[in-house]
Order: structure tokens, then C-alpha cells, then sequence
């Protein structure tokens, strides 16, 4: 059985005080061993190693979230573009508190996109893989015909199944998917806004510009992500998810050769790691 340190970085403690949190419960002298099991048995269940624990299934979206209400909220009209939309309900709610003080400056942030699972997503991929989705207004099987250039193509903005953070009902488009949008007028307004408050309710962008040298997907102004549960969502996914287990999909058998889960699903801005 394994004590967990107390975080952060047990910055606090005191010189020979025990490395691990107990809570109300004190060693009463025994053998280092005898006292964590006295701790086990008798310290309640929040002072021991209780870290998230995500599967496999959930960190690559495949999920219905309207059969698991208990833990993603279907996301109500007045916040959204469309109906039919969830969000994980702890990240749901702390976006109804930036919605509510963003509304008192004059800026509504509609969602015009949330949740979406494995199966959403691919739609979307093979939608534009086959060409019957345009993307710039071009046919991506016409125009690369080459597997790997088309995933590349695709993957400018594009998530492949399994690999996309809106698998997990932490990340949410907002008001417009185009960079432009953002960039003068009311949009400006809004991204502005953003930038200066999204963190005070555990929202980050984690595609900004990627002149920092970041990898992966283009800069995306409209993407926002609740960092407190994303960011233990990512690192449970580098641990668990190789790019072998990218598959069941149009074109999934370029992942392992593009590096997607190092490239894409890791290369995001260092404030939402």
C-alpha cells in the first residue's frame, strides 16, 4: 500500500514530519510498517492515494455521454448554438460562472461545440478523408493522395478519433471557428477577455500560436479547455495510450509513422499542462 505525499511538493512540512498527508491520524511509535498499516485502517479513505483513475475507453471517447448523466451535463440552450451538447459537470459548471461574468461585460460566450466521442469524431475524419467533407474547399483524397500527406492536411485542425480532448468533455469551442474572427471588432473583444480571465475558472487555450515552437494543430482562438480536470486526463492518457492503439478508422494506420500522441495530443500550450 502506497501513502500519498501531500501536494504540492510538500513545500510546507516541517523538518521529520512524515512525507505523506495523515489527516487527523498520528504514528503512535510503532515500526514505520506497523504505523502505515495503523494509518490504513484508520485514516479515512481522502488521506490515501486516491488520484483519478481513467480508462482506456473513456480517455479515447468511447462514450455516450447521455448514459453517463451522472457525470457529463447536457448543456442548456442558453449557453449553446445547437441542442444536444454535454460537458463533464464539474467543467460545466465553472463555465457557467465565466459565462456569468463575461455576460456582465457585454461578451457572450456561446458554445457552438463540446463533448464529442469517438464516434463524433469519426464522422468528421472520414467525412473529410473521403472527400465528401470539403475542407478549404478542396477534396482531400484528390488532393493528396498519399495517406500520410492527407493526414497531415487533415490534422491541421482536425482530431483523429481517439485523440481529440473534446473526448473527454473538458474542451469547448466558443462563438466562432475561425481565427480571423477574433482578431478585430467584437471578437477581439472577446478573446481579449479570455485571455485575461478563462484562468480565474480553470480555463486555458491549448492551441495558441505555434511561433513558441509548439507541435501539432494550428492555433485555434475558440478552443478552451478546463484545465483541472484535462490537464490529469492528459497525463493518465500519455501513460496509457501508444499510437498503436490508434486504429478503427479511415487513415489510422499513418498514426504510429506521424507520432500523433507525441505530436498532436501532447502538443499543447504549456498553461494547460
Amino acid at each position: 500500500m502506497f501513502l500519498k505525499p501531500r501536494h504540492p511538493a510538500l513545500a510546507d512540512r516541517k523538518p521529520g514530519a512524515p512525507a505523506w498527508s495523515l489527516g487527523p491520524c498520528r504514528p503512535l511509535g510503532y515500526t514505520a510498517l506497523a504505523a502505515a498499516i495503523l494509518i490504513a485502517l484508520t485514516c479515512s479513505p481522502a488521506t490515501i492515494d486516491s488520484a483519478p483513475q481513467f480508462s482506456e475507453q473513456e480517455l479515447i471517447g468511447k462514450v455516450y455521454f447521455e448514459q453517463h448523466q451522472q457525470r457529463f451535463r447536457k448543456i442548456d440552450a442558453r449557453y449553446a448554438s445547437r441542442a444536444g451538447m454535454y460537458m463533464n459537470q464539474t467543467a460545466y459548471k465553472a463555465f457557467q460562472e465565466m459565462y456569468a461574468a463575461a455576460l456582465k461585460q457585454g461578451i457572450k460566450l456561446t458554445i457552438v461545440s463540446a463533448g464529442r466521442n469517438f464516434y463524433d469524431q469519426k464522422r468528421i475524419w472520414e467525412g473529410k478523408w473521403s472527400g465528401q467533407r470539403l475542407v478549404g474547399g478542396q477534396k482531400l483524397n484528390l488532393q493528396f493522395p498519399d495517406p500520410g500527406q492527407r493526414a497531415l492536411a487533415s490534422l491541421r485542425y482536425s482530431s483523429m478519433p481517439g485523440t481529440s480532448r473534446h473526448h473527454w468533455g473538458t474542451d469547448i469551442d466558443l462563438v466562432n471557428l475561425t481565427n480571423s474572427y477574433f482578431a478585430s471588432g467584437h471578437g477581439k473583444k472577446i478573446y481579449t477577455w479570455l485571455i485575461q480571465n478563462a484562468a480565474a475558472y480553470g480555463f486555458c487555450q491549448p492551441y495558441t500560436s505555434k511561433q513558441t515552437g509548439r507541435p501539432g494543430y494550428e492555433e485555434e482562438k475558440w478552443h478552451w479547455s478546463y484545465r483541472p480536470l484535462a490537464a490529469p486526463m492528459l497525463q493518465s492518457y500519455l501513460e496509457k495510450i501508444d499510437n498503436t492503439k490508434i486504429s478503427g478508422f479511415a487513415g489510422s494506420s499513418v498514426a504510429p509513422a506521424l507520432k500523433v500522441v507525441q505530436q498532436y495530443v501532447a502538443g499543447i500550450d504549456p498553461a494547460c499542462k
